[in-house]
């Protein structure tokens, strides 16, 4: 029967046209004689030439009815709204075609007679196409994969179809937690409650669950993961609302659980005074434009206006790209916005100052940096000389060029550092209050400010990507410790906050987001293993999915990051954003210091190098080593010769 079926459906439209007014041929004529021997109870009627001769009348202009009304040209397999209007149309123009007729060729009818007509002929060539597409639908599911929707909200709804409609899955029921919903069926599609997701799973062996909850709030969102997180099903998501309303996606595109979903954390509207104040109709640039925060600070920057946004970075592929993305939004939106990208490093201060003057720059967003702690680790006179003399040659240039506002994007590695990487900058922020301190005597007019923040999800070298890789290809997901735990925060959010913190900033401020609670990376690994539908291999469970290995610390990795080196917080008027009194470093006894720092990275001096960052009040506290490739290669040829040396001796 399937294969006969199946057979049928995949004929040309012409054929199956024409099959089914063949059909509905039968069903007209069925209808007629049934109506009239079901009211005068005999069959007499069917041998009377006269009836035949009504039905030839009735028949051929029931069919065209049914041509005209546009029946036909319905997909039998989708069959909705406008086709069972065309069958109820269709049949009362071939009722009243019956008793006008009647009327003329004096064939007498009983008056009841129409009406039985009327209802065997709905329930024949309606009830057919029903059959039809309830068939249809039963044999698409055979090869297609059960998955539940979270959610039988308008979101819910509008994905159903979407799925249905694909080769590769097909809804079996709809979760919801509203009482009244549960127990209703939707687009033929039952509503169950959350309990009832248990048994579903065994009878119908579902292994996807779909959010399609766009509109409820992360912290509820992160309350339905961790129910979902034990259930052995991979759960997806579709995109927030505010994607589909902007157009970047829409309610269809079915993805991973985002991150942002599992921290629970809600962003906080921006303050829109805040954001234009250094922007709007203003002349912006951005170090490091092609970096991770660069490029997201350059996003933001353009939607509140600027006459002109400078990006300087230093690697070709990235400026090409981010110079590319912001041209194509800029063309599309129709922007007044002048886009200048140039190609340069932060270590060379005329290319910088040359730059700050020539395009009238009034606020620069300082995110050029090298912050992978283990190649700072490896490559220290290049970490110390992108991210500490970076810094003071970008602040030194603003200076020279007059810029208003200078902002540094810094982090939470430069609280109490344990590797180069967070030692240079925490010297970075140095630099700033150093140079702040001449604002406050007046020898210059731009304002110095630091932001400083944890990880932002989705950055290059971030966990999530690597976790997400790591998983799909089977795993071991890899981690440095059991017990390691950081900071994390959109980049979105962090951009937006570093616009506002910077339009705070008085002079020499340290500006501190709240990053909201910390995460244990191995319960982050451990939740995307489980809502990918997988199980954790360990001793417990030999036959999981994904081993969990912890390879150990790298050099200067910490275990856990900080926010604040002392206590001296206070709280803002934006309720993410707080300041902080840090330590400082008088502006002669900088410049002494850098001058030093600077031989030494001159001249390889590793030792002094070493040496200068712990003297620094930077609170460096190495757990390491100099870790430096080409020091430790010097040393280990130059112990190489001595003991040749000494063997020829």
């Amino acid at each position: 029967m399937d294969s006969w079926f199946r057979t049928l459906l995949n004929t040309s439209r012409s054929k199956k046209r024409l099959i089914t007014l063949f059909i509905d041929s039968i069903f007209i004529f069925s209808a007629f004689w049934l109506a009239l021997i079901v009211r005068l109870d005999s069959l007499t009627p069917f041998f009377e030439s006269k009836n035949w001769l009504l039905l030839a009348l009735v028949l051929p202009a029931s069919l065209l009815a049914f041509i005209n009304l546009g029946l036909y040209r319905a997909v039998l397999r989708f069959v909705g709204a406008h086709a069972v209007g065309a069958i109820v149309i269709g049949t009362v123009i071939s009722t009243i075609v019956l008793v006008v007729a009647s009327f003329f060729t004096q064939v007498t009818i009983p008056r009841t007679m129409p009406v039985i007509y009327a209802w065997l002929l709905i329930l024949s060539v309606g009830g057919s196409r029903i059959m039809v597409r309830a068939m249809v639908g039963r044999l698409a599911t055979v090869n297609k994969t059960p998955v539940v929707i979270y959610g039988a909200g308008s979101a819910g709804r509008q994905l159903a179809p979407a799925i249905g409609a694909g080769e590769e899955y097909y809804v079996s029921a709809f979760i919801d937690d509203d009482k009244s919903k549960q127990g209703a069926i939707l687009q033929g599609i039952p509503v169950i409650a959350f309990e009832g997701i248990f048994s579903l799973i065994e009878r119908k062996r579902v292994r996807k669950i779909l959010l399609a909850m766009p509109s409820e709030s992360r912290v509820r969102r992160k309350e339905i993961l961790a129910q979902l997180e034990n259930l052995p099903v991979e759960v997806m998501t579709i995109p927030g609302m505010a994607d589909v309303v902007e157009g970047r996606a829409t309610l269809d595109e079915i993805k991973d659980v985002e991150i942002e979903d599992l921290l629970g954390r809600d962003p906080v509207e921006p303050k829109q005074e805040l954001l234009n104040a250094n922007i709007k109709g203003k002349s912006v640039m951005v170090t490091g434009a092609g970096g991770s925060i660069g490029s997201e600070l350059c996003r933001q920057i353009i939607k509140h206006g600027p006459s002109k946004l400078v990006l300087f970075e230093l690697t070709e592929f990235a400026l090409y790209s981010i110079e590319k993305e912001l041209s194509e939004v800029i063309n599309e939106k129709g922007l007044d916005i002048e886009l200048i990208p140039i190609m340069g490093s932060v270590q060379h201060i005329n290319r910088l100052e040359t730059c700050m003057l020539a395009f009238g720059v009034h606020t620069v967003y300082h995110a050029a940096a090298y912050k992978h702690v283990p190649l700072v680790e490896h490559n220290v006179v290049e970490g110390v000389r992108n991210n500490v003399f970076g810094t003071y040659y970008s602040a030194k240039a603003a200076i020279n060029a007059k810029v208003e506002t200078f902002v540094l994007v810094s982090t939470d590695k430069a609280v109490r550092p344990t590797n180069v990487m967070g030692t240079s900058k925490r010297m970075a922020e140095l630099c700033l209050q150093g140079l702040a301190q001449n604002k406050e005597k007046g020898k210059h007019n731009t304002r110095f400010c630091m932001v400083r923040f944890g990880n932002v999800l989705g950055s290059s070298g971030s966990v999530v990507p690597l976790f997400r890789r790591q998983i799909k290809e089977g795993g071991p997901i890899t981690l440095t410790h059991p017990e390691i735990t950081r900071f994390f925060m959109t980049i979105p959010e962090a951009a937006q906050l570093v616009i506002q913190a910077g339009a705070m900033g008085k002079g020499g401020d340290v500006f501190v987001l709240d990053m909201g609670e910390s995460v244990k990376i191995k319960d982050l690994a451990t939740k995307m293993i489980h809502l990918s539908g997988l199980e954790i291999k360990n001793e417990s469970n030999p036959h999981g999915d994904i081993e969990i290995q912890c390879t150990g610390l790298r050099p200067g990795e910490k275990l856990y990051e900080e926010l604040l080196i002392g206590d001296n917080v206070e709280q803002t008027s934006h309720q993410r954003i707080m300041t902080a009194k840090e330590v400082m470093l008088p502006l002669p006894e900088l410049n002494v210091f850098l001058d030093e720092l600077d031989t030494a990275c001159h001249n390889f001096e590793h030792e002094k190098i070493r040496q200068l960052l712990l003297d620094a009040p930077t609170g460096f506290n190495p757990t390491d080593g100099i870790c430096d490739l080409v020091w430790n290669a010097k040393k280990e040829h130059i112990s190489f010769d001595e003991r040749n040396v000494v063997s020829f001796k």
